[in-house]
Formats: C-alpha cells, sequence, structure tokens
C-alpha cells in the first residue's frame, strides 16, 4: 500500500515539474527530501503556487543566469576592463591563443573585425612579443614540422600558407632551411608508395598524371614528382610492354616547370 501512494505522489508523465519548499529545505540541510517531494502543479495556478529562488538577488533578471564568475550578464555593462579596450584586445589574444598558436597578422585582423582600436591593438600586440606569446619566428619553425610531417607538404605549399598567415618572408626562409631535402624526397616517397598500388589496373599515362598531380599539388616541383613516380613504376613488375614502352617515350620536365605535358590542368 506504501509503495502504491508513493507512486499515486509522483508527476505524471509530461507535466511540468517543480521544486517544493520543503525540498529546498531539505536540501539545505545536507540530507534528501522524502519520496515524493517533486509535485504537479497544475498550469492554471496561479504565480504564487512557487515562490521564486530566495537566493537570487532582487535586482537579477527574471530567466537569466549567471556567468562562469557568478556575475549577472547586466552587471557586465559595469564592468570597467570592458570599456577599456586594450582589456578588451588583451582578453580576445588570449582566447584566441588558448585555441591555437596565432601569428601576428592573424591577431591584428581579429582585433581590427572586432573593432578594437589600432593603438590599443597595436599596444596589445606588442606587449605580448615581447613576453613571446607571439612569435611568428617560433610559429613558422612548428608549422613547417608538422605540415611537412602530417601531410606531407613541401616548400613550396608551406611558402604559401605561411604568406597567407602572414608571416614574414625572413622566419620563412628561416623555417624552410630546416626542411632537410633528402627528408623532402622521402616524404615524396612515401606518399607515392600510398597511393601506387590504388592505381593498378589503370593505363601508364593515366597512373603517371595522377601520381605526378598528387605530389604537384602538393607542392613538389615537377622534376622531382616525376623522378619519384616514374621510379616507383619501374619497381613494380609491369603489366605489358605498353607501360614500359610509355615510360621509356616520357620525357622528364625541366627544372621547375609545371607538369603540362603529363598532368592536365584540370587535374590540379
Amino acid at each position: 500500500m506504501a509503495g502504491r501512494q508513493s507512486r499515486a505522489r509522483r508527476a505524471k508523465p509530461g507535466s511540468p515539474r517543480v521544486r517544493t519548499p520543503k525540498a529546498d529545505a531539505a536540501a539545505a540541510a545536507g540530507r534528501r527530501s522524502e519520496p515524493g517531494w517533486m509535485t504537479t502543479i497544475p498550469a492554471d495556478a496561479p504565480d504564487s503556487a512557487y515562490a521564486a529562488d530566495s537566493a537570487a538577488p532582487a535586482d537579477w533578471p527574471a530567466g537569466r543566469e549567471r556567468d562562469d564568475r557568478g556575475i549577472p550578464p547586466d552587471r557586465e555593462r559595469d564592468d570597467p576592463e570592458r570599456d577599456d579596450p586594450e582589456s578588451v584586445a588583451r582578453l580576445i589574444c588570449l582566447r584566441l591563443l588558448t585555441a591555437a598558436p596565432r601569428t601576428h597578422a592573424e591577431l591584428a585582423a581579429a582585433l581590427r573585425s572586432r573593432g578594437v582600436p589600432d593603438d590599443a591593438a597595436q599596444a596589445v600586440l606588442s606587449r605580448f612579443a615581447e613576453v613571446k606569446l607571439i612569435d611568428d619566428a617560433t610559429f613558422a619553425r612548428a608549422w613547417v614540422e608538422s605540415r611537412h610531417h602530417g601531410r606531407g607538404l613541401a616548400g613550396r605549399a608551406l611558402r604559401d600558407e605561411l604568406r597567407r598567415k602572414g608571416v614574414g618572408s625572413d622566419d620563412i626562409a628561416s623555417a624552410l632551411a630546416e626542411l632537410d631535402p633528402g627528408q623532402e624526397l622521402a616524404t615524396a616517397r612515401e606518399l607515392i608508395a600510398r597511393r601506387l598500388p590504388g592505381t593498378r589496373g589503370q593505363p601508364g599515362p593515366v597512373r603517371m598524371r595522377r601520381l605526378v598531380g598528387l605530389l604537384a599539388r602538393k607542392g613538389y616541383p615537377a622534376g622531382l614528382a616525376y623522378r619519384v613516380v616514374r621510379e616507383a613504376l619501374e619497381q613494380e613488375p609491369a603489366d605489358g610492354e605498353d607501360e614500359a614502352c610509355y615510360l621509356d617515350e616520357l620525357a622528364e620536365p625541366d627544372g621547375d616547370e609545371g607538369p603540362e605535358g603529363f598532368v592536365p590542368a584540370g587535374e590540379l
């Protein structure tokens, strides 16, 4: 019988459920409330059926919540730091740097897009550079290391990416100087070795175009791409005399010329 009464006192599914003052008092006392502390208030019940939270301040906006610091949103407007452009710029930069490393140009563009005055932005960025929170040279070296080993990008593609991020020419040159040509060649061979099995059964010219196009899109010079792909094709068993003849007749492109002639522009 007690179980049936307990179930009867529970709220019906779909009905609005609210806390009762009895339950709040029990929680404040540090003990569990009795079974059935949840109750159902009819939709037509007066507003006084359940009093507002007595812990909320009198000026608390209805339906609003505190932020992580326990400050009502409306009180943010009275925060003097939010009226200081340098404080705003500092907060924006810290949030962006917490998410990922950024270059000086990227942070400057972010501050500009948020309406921070130029003098305040420059003051904050200069200070961040002094304490090494912004260091384009270190960023460029880490970018080259990560993108070369992670994506197999060559120096040309890495240079273009760093330029788009606003890194200076000297920092780019210094970072690319640490990219060993032997390592770049080894990476190109690894890329082709992984992709080569998927092209088996295709005509020789098609395989050459696709594999050289792969390396070209990653920034490898046309001559190096041709040599790596041809080396890989020659080391695997030939599917027939036609493919062998095709490799013998194919001329290597000169220097850093684009791979026209065996890589159509539409595939780059």
